[in-house]
């Protein structure tokens, strides 16, 4: 039997669920490059950042609680890229393969259709099938590729990046 599922906005009551999430990818996998686990306050402060960026960081709630996340964040620093966004879902690792992220894509991708991001950009630490195809699966496509650009777990990652252009925010009617 199917649980249900919502798509909602992210309160900082998620952040201890969000580390708990984040935390497995960081000790088990070289999904991300950080390697120091997150607590509950580091996620919050993430969550605070985002906010005042005024992006959005979205939760996958089920009965049982928080079972994955998708946010769009600040691409780089300097003030010209400040439409474009880098964006990322993380799943608890027991809710894979079940359309998680791809209903969080989708209502990432809604939302960022409502602010003045131009660009998404998803970095995908290689190899990586399924991460590929979901970000594929939104129209993204592969720009590039860095070699060996981070160690972990014993061994050299690369990262490949992929981009999509989003529609034109429709204008207000005068």
């Amino acid at each position: 039997m199917a649980t249900a599922t919502s798509i909602r906005p992210a309160t900082v009551a998620a952040a201890a669920a969000l580390a708990r999430i984040y935390n497995f990818y960081i000790a088990n996998t070289v999904v991300t490059f950080e390697e120091t686990p997150v607590s509950a306050a580091d996620m919050a402060a993430r969550l605070a950042a985002t906010a005042a960026l005024q992006l959005p960081w979205l939760v996958a709630d089920s009965p049982g609680g928080v079972r994955g996340y998708a946010y769009a964040g600040r691409w780089k620093d300097r003030s010209a890229y400040h439409r474009s966004v880098e964006i990322a879902v993380y799943l608890d690792s027991a809710f894979t393969g079940r359309g998680l992220g791809t209903q969080l894509y989708a209502a990432l991708f809604e939302s960022l259709r409502h602010t003045d991001v131009h660009v998404a950009i998803g970095g995908i630490a290689l190899p990586n099938d399924a991460s590929i195809a979901l970000h594929e699966k939104f129209g993204m496509r592969r720009i590039g590729q860095f070699s060996e650009v981070g160690y972990k777990l014993g061994r050299w990652v690369d990262v490949g990046y992929w981009q999509c252009v989003l529609p034109a925010r429709a204008e207000p009617a005068r």
